[in-house]
This record gives C-alpha cells, sequence and structure tokens, in this order.
C-alpha cells in the first residue's frame, strides 16, 4: 500500500520495515497536513484516518462495517472476489463480521475471558516466564523476541485452544505469515499457510467433538452441537483468529515495550523502583509503542465526509491507531513515554464493538512478563545499537524481527 501523490504529501510505503520502525513523525506530518490520507490499495481507493478524534469515532461508526458484502445495495450489488473454501473459513471471524453475527460469535467467546480465568492464566505466566529465562541463563544468550515475547502468548492461547506442544512452531509460523500481509504477492504467498492452518484447524475439531478435553476447543463445539449457534467455519474462523491475531499482536506488546523501556532508563528504574505502576505502564506501553499500528479494514457503507473529506460507499478506511495515540491534540506530551499518564484513553485495544476481547489476557501476560523479566534481568540492555534492529514488514501488527540482548 502506498500513499497518493498530492500537494502536501510525499508516497510513502506504510507497509515497509523502515517506516514501521519510526512512523511518528510522518504521522504528525499527515494529521497537521491531511489528516484524511488517501491510499491505493490492491483492491482500490481507501482512506487513512490519522487524528485521534477521526480514528476514535470511526472504530465506533456505523457507517464503517467489516464486512464490505454489507455496503451494497439493491442498485449496486456487492460483487466479491471468488475465493477457496479455505480463505472464506478463515474469513469468518470477529474480526471481519457486524451484528448481528458479530454479537452472536462474542458472546460465545467471551466467556473464554472471564476474570476468573484470567487469574488462573496468570500463574501459568509467571511460571512459563521463568521458565523461559532460565532456558536464556543456560545458554548465555537470548532473542527476546524468538525466545520470550513470542513463546508467552504462543503457548497461552495453544494451551487455551487445545494445541499439543509439538504443534506450536506451526501455529507460529502460519500466523507470522499470514499477519504480515501487505502486498498482492504477500498475500498470494501466504495462501498455502492459510491452506494448512484452516485444514489443521478441522482435524482438530474433529478431535475434541471425539474426544471432549477441558478447552476452548471443546467449549466452542459443545456450542456447535449444542444449540448450531457456529457454523463449522465459523468455529475455524474463531479459532483462527485467536490464534493468529491474539498471539502476534500480545508478542509485539511485549518486545515493544521492552525497548521502549530500555530506551527510557528513567521510566525503566521507576518500573522496577514502584511496582504498583505496573497497571498504568502497560497503557502507556500499549499507546506509546503499539503492537497494533493500523487496525484491520472497515467499509463505508454510504457516502459521508470526514474531516472536511467525502468517503464514497464503498470505499475502504483504515484507522491509524499508531497515529491517534501519538495525536498531541489528545495527549500532553504525547511522544514521551510516562508511565504514570494519567487519563490514558488511548485506542491501542480498538473502541465499539470490535474492541479486543483478548484485551484483559494480553495485559495480564504483558504485566506479568514485565515483571518477570525487569526482575530476574535487572541489567538487561540491548546486544546492538538501536539503529541495527530489523522491524517486520505487512500492515496492521508492528513488531521487531529480532532483539538480541545482554543479561
Amino acid at each position: 500500500m502506498t500513499t497518493l501523490a498530492t500537494a502536501t504529501l510525499d508516497p510513502t510505503d506504510i507497509t515497509s520495515p523502515a517506516f514501521r520502525a519510526d512512523p511518528f513523525p510522518t504521522f504528525k506530518r499527515w494529521r497537521d497536513e491531511r489528516p484524511v490520507v488517501p491510499v491505493k490499495t490492491m483492491v482500490g481507493r481507501a482512506w487513512l484516518l490519522t487524528r485521534y478524534d477521526d480514528v476514535e469515532q470511526g472504530l465506533k461508526d456505523e457507517r464503517l462495517v467489516k464486512n464490505k458484502a454489507n455496503t451494497a445495495t439493491p442498485d449496486k450489488p456487492h460483487r466479491g472476489a471468488p475465493l477457496p473454501g479455505f480463505v472464506k473459513a478463515i474469513q469468518t471471524n470477529l474480526l471481519d463480521t457486524d451484528a448481528p453475527d458479530h454479537t452472536r460469535l462474542r458472546s460465545l467467546i467471551h466467556q473464554a475471558f472471564l476474570p476468573r480465568l484470567m487469574a488462573q492464566m496468570q500463574t501459568r505466566v509467571h511460571e512459563l516466564a521463568h521458565q523461559l529465562i532460565d532456558k536464556a541463563e543456560q545458554k548465555g544468550e537470548m532473542d527476546l523476541v524468538r525466545d520470550f515475547a513470542v513463546e508467552i502468548p504462543l503457548v497461552v492461547i495453544c494451551d487455551m485452544l487445545g494445541v499439543p506442544e509439538k504443534d506450536r512452531d506451526k501455529f507460529h509460523h502460519w500466523s507470522k505469515t499470514m499477519t504480515n500481509i501487505g502486498k498482492p504477492i504477500e498475500a498470494i504467498m501466504a495462501m498455502p499457510s492459510m491452506y494448512s492452518m484452516v485444514g489443521y484447524l478441522r482435524k482438530l475439531f474433529r478431535h475434541y467433538r471425539e474426544n471432549p478435553g477441558d478447552n476452548l476447543a471443546t467449549m466452542l463445539v459443545k456450542a456447535e452441537s449444542e444449540n448450531s449457534s457456529l457454523s463449522e467455519d465459523e468455529l475455524v474462523g474463531m479459532a483462527g483468529i485467536l490464534l493468529s491475531a491474539g498471539h502476534e499482536t500480545t508478542s509485539g506488546l511485549i518486545a515493544n515495550g521492552t525497548l521502549a523501556l530500555l530506551n527510557n532508563p528513567d521510566q525503566l528504574e521507576r518500573l522496577k523502583t514502584e511496582p504498583a505502576l505496573m497497571k498504568s505502564a502497560v497503557e502507556e506501553l500499549v499507546r506509546f509503542a503499539p503492537p497494533v499500528l493500523i487496525a484491520t479494514p472497515r467499509y463505508a457503507r454510504e457516502d459521508y465526509e470526514v474531516s472536511g473529506t467525502k468517503i464514497s460507499r464503498g470505499d475502504s478506511v483504515f484507522a491509524m491507531i499508531g497515529s491517534a495515540n501519538h495525536d498531541e491534540r489528545k495527549f500532553e506530551q504525547a511522544d514521551q513515554l510516562i508511565l504514570d499518564r494519567a487519563s490514558n484513553k488511548h485506542v491501542g485495544f480498538g473502541q465499539g464493538i470490535h474492541y479486543c476481547v483478548g484485551a484483559p489476557l494480553a495485559r495480564l501476560e504483558a504485566s506479568t512478563s514485565f515483571q518477570v523479566l525487569f526482575e530476574r534481568l535487572p541489567n538487561l540492555r540491548l546486544a546492538v545499537k538501536p539503529e541495527e534492529l530489523r522491524w517486520t514488514a505487512g500492515l496492521v501488527p508492528r513488531g521487531l524481527q529480532a532483539m538480541p540482548i545482554k543479561f
């Protein structure tokens, strides 16, 4: 995706690793010069919302839908491209549906993230973080991304769904490929991963129909069989989005947050000496070092206007979460990391009906990870210069390819 040339804006590849390393100066320029930015995508014209107020409204606006078929009218029916069955299955999920389907799906998955279950998860995350650091100390080195930030949410979500330990690496490969799509060729190259993951999930659910277990997959299968509230494609789509989006974004929060703290030693020292800061620190790290830079696309189901720009029915709209969370109109000292920031109404977990259902788990995993990491490795520091770090390409998530550390 690249921005269209305009009188004030140069074309910018927002999917490139170079842009994602430090997108915030560009975001500021867009907010100041043209807050609704026209872009080209692989499927036509789209718009980027960059100011906080527009992003917050866009995430909640009922004129923007997640399923493009809902932009159709009798005189202009939706004609989507024919898709293979495995692609349709993976797209039948919370992120890509509107009410009432979204409401039905969310009500089923919500029970997996109840506070009492999150409390049980905390012990598991705490033990896992210690195990990973034990292993790193034995080796004498650690890639914080590969050996820690990825492992914690991946193990937890696989445990929740009942995915065997031997298959975790498969899911990491599949989800990484699928969440880093930014260009047409990358979408094509991700097809084998989609096909493999959908096939695996169908087998997983067949297994738990015949052999029920104490896990989320069994719970979803039970809901499917008892009241037909889930189709098989919805079952697969639900698990797929939890496995891919769930662990990729949280691993980004842990790694991005650690880097932000290392780059702001005064704030890191405060966190070490003031444990009560952890709750507000996690919210500030979501805002300051966003693991999700851009919300997944929405589509206008009618013509309307945003900040003086006309959005036409059928146009794609992207809410720039990373830009909104650095908007100086909303946050004082927006480009500063302030762990005790008051009234931190960031949009890092979204807004409205699509507010991240896994936000409680992400907060728990991040806070526990930071606590254990800096208690066990008080002298943790980068093993390379900050400018040598490389960021992943893609559209939605923002994360590091690797983060070598010393301790």
